[in-house]
């Protein structure tokens, strides 16, 4: 029940050890729903789902944004990353075909669209410090803000959520 869940935790952000409250919330949210994670915000929590492609990118929804990037595990096979080459804001990404590339100590590779849709926002620390990706690949080390077009809806349930990426990346 989603606003007894944004009301609980309102209720628990006002106690005398809000973040303590919080991190126990978030992480009895995952235990339930291991893809949802909550951000605090301007407008209170907000609900987030990651997915995961069998090439190891995933998508984090916000509404019509999908923040994209490489997996830890990703990152952790490519070892360390020493360049990001991104799109420009404004360009249009399409699922399933290559929108950035990463180069690491290792190899070369290209980076898939997990969704499609029109790139606005690329992460520009990325370009001083490419091993962000190694370090938080899914918090600091994303790489681009889409707005999610019309299609992404439906190809989201084709996308993989944590347990089902977990069993892909164990076999």
């Amino acid at each position: 029940d989603v606003p007894r869940i944004s009301r609980d935790a309102r209720e628990l952000t006002r106690a005398e050890d809000g973040r303590g409250a919080m991190a126990a919330l978030r992480l009895s949210l995952r235990a339930v729903r291991p893809n949802l994670a909550l951000r605090a915000g301007r407008g209170g929590l907000r609900a987030l789902s990651t997915y995961f492609s069998p090439s190891h990118e995933y998508v984090t929804v916000n509404g019509e944004v999908g923040t994209i990037g490489i997996t830890a595990h990703a990152a952790g096979e490519l070892g360390d990353i020493v360049y990001v080459d991104l799109p420009e804001v404004g360009d249009e990404v399409k699922q399933g075909e290559p929108f950035a590339a990463v180069e690491s100590v290792k190899a070369a590779s290209d980076v898939y669209a997990p969704v499609s849709g029109t790139v606005t926002e690329i992460n520009d620390k990325l370009s001083d410090t490419p091993d962000l990706v190694n370090q938080s690949a899914l918090e600091e080390g994303w790489f681009v803000k889409i707005k999610l077009d019309d299609s992404a809806a439906g190809a989201l349930p084709g996308l993989l959520d944590d347990a089902a990426y977990a069993a892909h990346i164990a076999k």
